[in-house]
């Protein structure tokens, strides 16, 4: 049985030089992390490295003491101070092999995580078993890998009932807490989110398998699908908007190949009437990410269409979601396994949806070439579709000049003709 903990007492349990993982998402351990900031002395000499969801989690763990370092998969506003400075070691790394280098790569000497309490009221120190909550993207390595896992175990955190089990002997110290997840408002999709929306809407069928993201953009497309039959759902997260689909009989799940009827994800963020209604969806199933994103698992979905954004593309069909001006502003994330997985599913479509311009109409996000320092997070070989508000590009199996002429096409009128003419260059 775990140890009984209270939260000041988890500062106790750091020493220097260990590597200790945080969950993040809705199952940020909140609390904990309060207790913390109160003792950053703990802090000097440790590791840290959390599962970040951008726009949830804003915790640096660098700001805790000058001599605390991280390890991260994403940079955010408030980390970006702290990466700058050369203090947080960024990996660049699809969400499937950041669960390889957590359960192979890293000697992780503690995993602080939140859990739900038992259903039955059961008390922390006599559970056989606890809820993985709302985020289960690497519990399932971290558990098996880390020397000793301390669970914030939160009575207030939904207990989806097709979610991974923790056994309780695999908790060495449980701190009970009660304190509701923290909500993701709904975004407000604008025209321009709204016109890209009803294209992408034309690239889906009814019976297909969708995967979305966050943001206006993914928000508004679930909100175009209103009309569709039978979709299902497997993708890395579920919000909101989803769950309106659920409710009005669009998303069902009733064609799907594999998990039929059943709506997949590894972790939710969204207002507390999603939270609540997950704890009680028997349809709604939380995986690893070693099954959401696994290329094994997607290539058994027929008909499987990943939907995802990107900050610009350039005329050869390569994608960069992550830089601006070659300074790292987010991170690789799931999308490019995802893009890979709809490749090797029957009747599959990878589709990159994107705003035609940023800084306000001044600068076109088709771009001749990827701008000076960008990394592309996918590959020209990994894009079928590139929406905007003005259009489709269809670039499948097409070659360079076509590709180029298409993206041209799409892109905000006033940058049609010079990305005509860099086009028409192409070799």
């Amino acid at each position: 049985m775990p140890e009984i903990l209270a939260p000041d007492d988890v500062a106790a349990l750091l020493e220097p030089g260990m590597t200790v993982f945080v969950a993040g998402g809705a199952n940020e351990p909140a609390t904990v992390l309060d207790a913390l900031r109160r003792r950053p002395d703990a802090s000097a000499g440790v590791t840290w490295i959390q599962s970040i969801v951008p726009a949830l989690n804003r915790f640096d763990f660098c700001s805790l003491h000058d001599e605390a370092r991280a390890i991260a998969f994403f940079i955010t506003p408030e980390t970006r101070a702290s990466y700058r400075s050369g203090r947080i070691d960024f990996v660049p790394c699809q969400l499937r092999a950041v669960a390889d280098l957590l359960g192979e790569g890293l000697d992780l000497d503690l995993a602080i995580l939140s859990v739900s309490a038992p259903r039955d009221g059961t008390p922390a120190r006599d559970a056989a078993d606890f809820g993985a909550g709302l985020n289960c993207d690497f519990v399932d390595v971290v558990v098996d890998r880390a020397r000793r896992v301390i669970a914030e175990v939160n009575s207030a955190l939904p207990d989806p009932p097709d979610g991974p089990r923790i056994a309780a002997r695999d908790i060495d110290c449980a701190v009970p807490v009660r304190r509701p997840p923290d909500p993701f408002p709904l975004p407000e999709p604008d025209e321009t989110a709204r016109a890209i929306a009803r294209n992408v809407a034309g690239l889906v069928r009814d019976g297909d398998t969708i995967q979305t993201g966050i943001g206006s953009i993914p928000y508004a497309v679930l909100g175009a699908l209103g009309e569709k039959n039978d979709l299902g759902l497997h993708s890395g997260i579920l919000d909101d908007g989803v769950m309106e689909l659920v409710e009005r009989g669009v998303i069902t799940g009733a064609r799907k190949a594999i998990d039929r009827g059943r709506h997949v994800t590894a972790y939710a963020m969204g207002t507390p009437a999603l939270y609540g209604w997950l704890g009680e969806r028997a349809d709604v199933r939380f995986r690893p990410v070693n099954y959401t994103h696994g290329a094994g698992t997607l290539a058994r979905i027929d008909h499987f269409v990943s939907i995802n954004s990107a900050l610009e593309i350039d005329l050869g069909g390569q994608v960069n979601a992550e830089m601006i001006r070659g300074t790292q502003v987010t991170g690789t994330g799931g999308a490019v396994d995802f893009m890979r997985g709809a490749a090797g599913s029957r009747g599959g479509r990878s589709i990159v949806a994107l705003g035609a311009t940023a800084a306000r109409g001044k600068v076109s996000r088709i771009v001749p070439r990827l701008g000076e320092g960008n990394a592309p997070t996918a590959l020209r070989t990994d894009v079928d579709y590139v929406v905007t508000e003005h259009g489709v590009a269809d670039l499948r199996f097409r070659p360079e000049r076509a590709r180029a002429a298409a993206l041209a096409e799409v892109a905000a009128p006033e940058f049609r003709d010079e990305l005509r003419a860099a086009g028409a260059t192409k070799s």
